[in-house]
C-alpha cells in the first residue's frame, strides 16, 4: 500500500516501504523524471542525528556507486539527504533475497546453491579488486532478480553506522552470525572478512542453518571467535568431501582462508566433483555411430550420488570461475563461455592442486536456427541453469532426443549471460545434435566454446570428428 511521507524527495512518488532494519527503512517508489521503479533505503532517524554517521553513510554510498554497472552489484541511482535523512536510490530488482528464499525454503540444492556463490564471488571480488570492502555480506543483502539471478547490495553501508562490529550494543542482532572472527572482536573488515561470511552463508544455503547459530548473538559471536568449524556433512545429506573446505573458508586466521571468492566457490564445485568420482572423460562420439550413448554415471549407496550427477555439467566452473572472473571486460557480454578440462581441488593438506577431468559443457546460441525435434518442447518456466541440468542428465540416460529440446531452450536463456552456465549449456548442445546425426550449428557452437576458454581436448576432438562428417 502507498504512503503519503515527506521523507522521500518530491521526485519519488507512489513510495510503498518494503523493508525494515538497523539501518533503516527501505521504500519502493516510482522515479517521476526517468518513469522508472526503483529502491530507496532510508537512514534511521537515530542514526541520521548524528552527524558524522550521516556523512560516513553518503560517503560510503557514494563509493558503493562507483561498483554500478559492475556483474551482479546493485546499482546505485542517486545518493543524497532529504529533510535531514541521507538516502540512497537504487534498482529494483524484485525478486526478494536469499534471506526469503532460507526463511520460506530452507536449505537449497547445490546446483542452485553454487550458481549464487559463483555471482556473489563475482560481485565480492570486483569490488575488493577496487579496494571497497561490504562488511555486511548476509543473505538479507544478497537480491534476486526476477529471473533468480543474484546481485550484492549494501557495499560498506553497515561500517557507515559502525555497524562491522560488536563494538555498539544492540545494533548486529540480524548479522552477529556472519561476522569474522576478527569483526567480532572489533578489528576493521577486510576482503577476508568478506570471504568468511560468504562461507556462512554458502554453509547456510546448503543446511538451512548457520555454522555457529545460537540462541543470542552474543553466544553466536563468540562462536565465531572460539568454536571449531562444524561438519557440514553431519548437518545434511552432503559429502564429506566439503568438510575441508568450509574448515579452510572459516578459519580464525584470515591468512589461511581462500584468497578470493571465486576459489572458496571453486573448491566446493571441485569437491563435489571428487565425491562423485567423476575422474573419467565422457566417450568420443564416433562420426558412424549416432545412436552410442554416454557412459552411465556411477551408482552409490549415498543419497545424493543423483544430485551430484546432475550438477556435474558444472563441477569444472569452479575452477574455471576465479580465472573468468579476473578477464574483467575482455569479452563482450554476447561472447559464449564454456568447456572443462582443469579443475582445482584442495588436499586435505590445504594445498590447491589442478586435477584434469573433463567433462561437459556449453555455451550460448548459435546463429543458426536450431534443429527440429519430434521430442516434446522444453518446459518453458525452467531456467536456463535447469534445463542445462535437465539436459545434461538425459544425455547421461543415453536419451539424446528428449536432451535436445532441454538444452536449446538453455541455450537461448543463458545465451550472452556471460556465465559459465552459458558454456555448459552450447557444448553440450553441440555434443547432442552431433549425437543425433545433426550438424546444424555444431562448428558454431565450438567456435563459442573456444573462444572463451582457449583450446581444450573435447573441443578439438568434436570439432576434428564434426568437420570430418559434416
Amino acid at each position: 500500500m502507498a504512503v503519503t511521507t515527506d521523507i522521500l524527495p518530491p521526485r519519488y512518488r507512489d513510495a510503498e516501504r518494503i523493508g525494515h532494519g538497523g539501518m533503516g527503512d527501505i521504500y519502493r517508489a516510482t522515479d517521476s523524471v526517468l518513469g522508472r521503479e526503483v529502491a530507496v533505503k532510508i537512514l534511521a532517524d537515530r542514526y541520521a542525528q548524528d552527524k558524522p554517521v550521516r556523512e560516513r553513510f553518503t560517503r560510503e554510498a557514494l563509493a558503493a556507486a562507483r561498483l554500478s554497472g559492475e556483474p551482479n552489484i546493485v546499482t546505485i541511482f542517486d545518493v543524497g539527504e532529504h529533510n535531514g535523512r541521507p538516502y540512497i536510490v537504487m534498482e529494483h530488482l524484485g525478486g526478494g533475497s536469499l534471506d526469503d528464499v532460507i526463511r520460506s525454503g530452507g536449505a537449497q540444492p547445490p546446483q542452485r546453491v553454487f550458481t549464487w556463490l559463483e555471482q556473489a564471488a563475482r560481485a565480492l571480488d570486483t569490488a575488493h579488486a577496487r579496494g571497497i570492502v561490504h562488511r555486511d555480506v548476509k543473505p538479507g543483502n544478497l537480491l534476486l532478480d526476477r529471473e533468480r539471478n543474484v546481485y550484492v547490495a549494501d557495499f560498506g553501508i553497515a561500517s557507515a553506522a559502525g555497524m562491522d562490529s560488536l563494538t555498539m550494543t544492540g545494533t548486529v542482532l540480524g548479522t552477529a552470525g556472519y561476522l569474522s572472527p576478527e569483526q567480532a572482536q572489533g578489528e576493521r573488515a577486510t576482503p577476508a572478512s568478506d570471504r568468511y561470511a560468504l562461507a556462512v552463508v554458502a554453509f547456510e544455503l546448503l543446511t538451512g542453518s548457520r555454522p555457529f547459530e545460537a540462541d543470542s548473538p552474543t553466544a553466536e559471536a563468540a562462536a565465531h571467535v572460539n568454536a571449531p568449524v562444524p561438519s557440514i556433512s553431519a548437518r545434511a545429506d552432503l559429502p564429506r568431501e566439503l568438510d575441508r573446505c568450509f574448515e579452510r573458508a572459516l578459519s580464525k586466521d584470515p591468512a589461511r582462508r581462500f584468497p578470493t571468492c571465486a576459489e572458496f566457490v571453486a573448491a566446493l564445485r571441485s569437491a563435489f566433483a571428487e565425491a562423485a568420482g567423476q575422474t573419467r572423460q565422457l566417450a568420443p562420439v564416433p562420426p558412424t555411430a549416432a545412436t552410442r550413448t554416454l557412459p552411465p554415471p556411477r551408482r552409490s549407496s549415498s543419497a545424493w550420488p543423483l544430485l551430484i550427477a546432475l550438477i556435474v555439467a558444472g563441477a569444472v566452473a569452479g575452477a574455471l570461475l576465479a580465472y573468468f572472473l579476473t578477464r574483467g571486460g575482455s569479452s563482450s557480454p554476447s561472447a559464449p563461455t564454456t568447456i572443462i578440462t582443469h579443475v582445482q581441488t584442495v588436499t586435505t593438506q590445504g594445498q590447491v592442486t589442478t586435477v584434469e577431468r573433463p567433462v561437459t559443457v556449453t555455451t550460448s546460441p548459435t546463429s543458426r536456427p536450431p534443429a527440429t525435434s519430434s521430442a516434446p518442447p522444453a518446459p518453458s518456466g525452467q531456467s536456463g541453469v535447469d534445463l542445462n541440468s535437465a539436459g545434461y542428465a538425459k544425455m547421461q540416460a543415453g536419451d539424446y532426443a528428449g536432451a535436445l529440446p532441454l538444452l536449446e531452450a538453455a541455450v537461448q536463456k543463458l545465451d550472452g549471460t556471460g556465465a559459465l552456465d552459458e558454456a555448459y549449456a552450447k557444448y553440450n548442445l553441440a555434443y547432442t545434435r552431433y549425437h543425433l546425426g545433426n550438424c546444424d550449428g555444431v562448428l558454431d557452437l565450438l567456435d563459442q566454446a573456444e573462444a572463451i576458454e582457449g583450446r581444450k581436448g573435447p573441443i578439438d576432438r568434436l570439432r576434428a570428428q564434426a568437420q570430418q562428417s559434416c
